[in-house]
């Protein structure tokens, strides 16, 4: 391996990260003007270059805000998810794997790892330029792929599996976005809260924003609504370049629109999608009771649409919020990866 690839912390790591980048010919000239060049972090475990090595790979989904760098954080007071996992590996309490941890980031928080006719296409990004563009440079055992996530990062997991269980065959999401017409939704009002002090103008507050990023009181519901209009109704006709699920003047839901965002939600997702989801060998769906979106309760009905469907899979609760919660990759990836191992 070329000894010019960038490495992060190299003496924090038993094994060995490094932060490549990629020129995504797809994200090239996207309408929101987010760049093309894109850092992908790779977790490479120990035992990495012996002779004949081979592993099955995770991709790791960051969240709405996020960006995966920040699952690379070595500060002994917090040590980011790569690091945790890095340190079990050691230690033997985990199986190795590789690890890849996307840069999906938008200037609005995010993608949800969707095709954006604004944002841009980052499905077709992660499966058509970041899977092969893994494969081609690491030792990866092939077909051994997974994908997992928190939060955006949850539902764009679920999403990319029932879409290519070809290429992830295991998924895992952690408090994913489901169940829009109750988690979405209720930010709707508050949003439009929020833009009371820009005039009911999204364009006001965006121009704001994006001057000095902060976010406080219902500035959070806005940029979370505007953010998920560009994933689910783009509209490069339209002066921001999508359409808002409600009216500005009233706040009553216009359904036509509303409806383009279902058509991206798990509950919905799920009919269409039902033969490709019963053929993944595993898919895991967790949440906190103490969730602080309510998806807990949006997860319990996913489940029960699931059963009802003949779909095989792992529910599981936990007494944790949304907040804070990521430990709970490193109690699920031992889980993923003996999966792909071809353990039971």
């Amino acid at each position: 391996m070329s000894s010019d690839v960038p490495l992060r912390d190299p003496l924090a790591f038993h094994g060995r990260v490094e932060t490549r980048t990629i020129e995504s010919e797809l994200l090239r000239g996207n309408l929101a003007g987010d760049p093309s060049a894109r850092e992908v972090p790779v977790y490479l475990p120990p035992g990495w270059d012996a002779a004949g090595a081979r592993f099955p790979v995770l991709f790791v989904l960051s969240g709405f805000t996020g960006r995966g760098q920040k699952y690379l954080d070595t500060h002994p007071w917090k040590r980011g998810v790569v690091h945790r996992y890095d340190e079990a590996v050691a230690k033997g309490e985990a199986p190795p794997a590789i690890l890849v941890v996307p840069d999906c980031f938008t200037k609005l928080g995010g993608s949800q790892y969707v095709d954006s006719a604004y944002l841009g296409p980052y499905e077709s990004h992660v499966v058509r330029e970041l899977v092969p563009w893994v494969d081609e440079r690491y030792p990866t055992l092939p077909g051994r792929r997974g994908v997992v996530g928190k939060s955006s990062g949850g539902f764009g997991a679920l999403h990319l599996a029932m879409r290519h269980p070809e290429l992830f065959p295991v998924c895992a999401s952690i408090s994913g976005d489901c169940h829009f017409a109750v988690s979405y939704a209720s930010s709707f009002l508050p949003a439009l809260r929020g833009l009371v002090p820009h005039q009911l103008d999204p364009a006001r507050f965006l121009a704001k924003f994006l001057a000095e990023p902060k976010l406080s009181g219902d500035d959070h519901a806005v940029i979370e609504v505007l953010a998920m209009s560009a994933c689910y109704s783009p509209n490069p006709a339209s002066p921001l370049g999508f359409d808002l699920p409600f009216d500005l003047a009233t706040g009553e839901r216009i359904p036509a629109v509303f409806e383009r965002w279902l058509a991206f939600d798990p509950l919905v997702a799920c009919e269409r999608h039902a033969e490709a989801l019963r053929g993944l060998e595993l898919l895991h769906l967790e949440c906190g009771m103490r969730d602080e979106f309510h998806l807990q309760w949006g997860l319990r009905v996913l489940s029960k649409k699931l059963n009802a469907l003949g779909i095989p899979h792992d529910h599981e609760e936990h007494e944790a919020g949304h907040m804070d919660i990521d430990h709970r990759y490193r109690l699920l990836f031992p889980k993923l990866i003996r999966r792909l191992q071809g353990e039971a």
